[in-house]
């Protein structure tokens, strides 16, 4: 049995860690799970601890440990700390000495796309076999590399055999973001759903539903739901990030907002657009200075 169906032991564990619901995850009780399914929920409490900022934590429980899993565990805590070329290099040793391994697969294609080595991340995780986890990954870098038609693509393939499926409803409801028109809403029926039910509600769903609100230009939900994100999480960047979005949709460009998103992530894309942005501007205006007569 797919321990990640419906009937699955994991289904619940690993449902609450696609929610963004990561303290749930550290908190559930894997002590009576079979022997097969004890490393896969521990794999996935320790990803929840990583997204939570336990790196140190994590890593100094599994450096010692040679499981591949826990190997790629480790490399994601070191990128997570800073040590990106340790954590490339560790990964791509485990992807020649276990490829076929499910958690390299996955975690590695997080680090290596990280890493910029999108065309890695991919190789890596097209050795998936039926694997939904690499299947959003596969679809979340098609996305950021603006082949919206792969992305389409894979999304239809795994909606085949995975049919209603929570990860294949993210995806395609990430797809739909980026395609727009009718997608909006379509986006924004799951988003909801996930961040409105107290049972699946978390600080990233409602962000997300917040993202499809702008989208369809209701800026007053959208307000509401991110002023919900930011009473669970006041720290979380991408509530920030999206704050600042909103305030200047709204024509009340907020610095405090930026100060903030600069403490919690200074490299966070949106900062880091906004100043090649700035700079970009600040080169073509020099253009177009005024000249002076002697």
């Amino acid at each position: 049995m797919d321990p990640y169906s419906a009937e699955g032991e994991l289904i619940n564990i690993h449902n609450h860690f696609h929610q963004g619901q990561y303290q749930d995850v550290v908190d559930f009780d894997i002590s009576a799970l079979s022997s097969e399914n004890a490393l896969p929920a521990r794999v996935l409490q320790l990803r929840a601890r990583l997204a939570l900022g336990q790196a140190d934590g994590v890593l100094a429980e599994v450096q010692s440990e040679n499981e591949p899993e826990l190997e790629a565990i480790a490399a994601l805590a070191e990128q997570a700390l800073g040590n990106q070329e340790a954590a490339v290099k560790a990964i791509e040793q485990l992807a020649q000495e276990s490829g076929d391994n499910a958690t390299v697969q996955v975690v590695g294609g997080i680090v290596l796309q990280a890493a910029g080595k999108s065309d890695e991340a991919l190789a890596l995780l097209s050795q998936h076999s039926g694997n939904l986890d690499a299947v959003s990954l596969i679809v979340q870098i098609h996305l950021q590399q603006n082949r919206n038609d792969l992305a389409i693509k894979e999304v239809a393939a795994a909606r085949r055999w995975a049919q209603d499926n929570l990860l294949v409803n993210l995806a395609e409801s990430w797809v739909g973001l980026r395609l727009g028109g009718e997608k909006y809403q379509q986006a924004f029926y799951v988003f909801e759903e996930l961040a409105q039910a107290p049972a699946t509600s978390s600080v990233r769903s409602l962000v997300s539903q917040a993202v499809a609100e702008l989208h369809l230009g209701r800026t007053e939900e959208a307000q509401a739901a991110l002023d919900e994100a930011f009473k669970k999480e006041p720290t979380f960047a991408e509530a920030i990030a999206n704050l600042l979005v909103l305030s200047v949709v709204n024509g009340n460009y907020s610095k405090e907002l930026t100060s903030n998103l600069e403490k919690v992530d200074a490299q966070h894309p949106f900062l880091v657009d906004l100043a090649e942005k700035s700079e970009l501007f600040d080169k073509a205006a020099t253009k177009y200075k005024a000249k002076v007569a002697a």
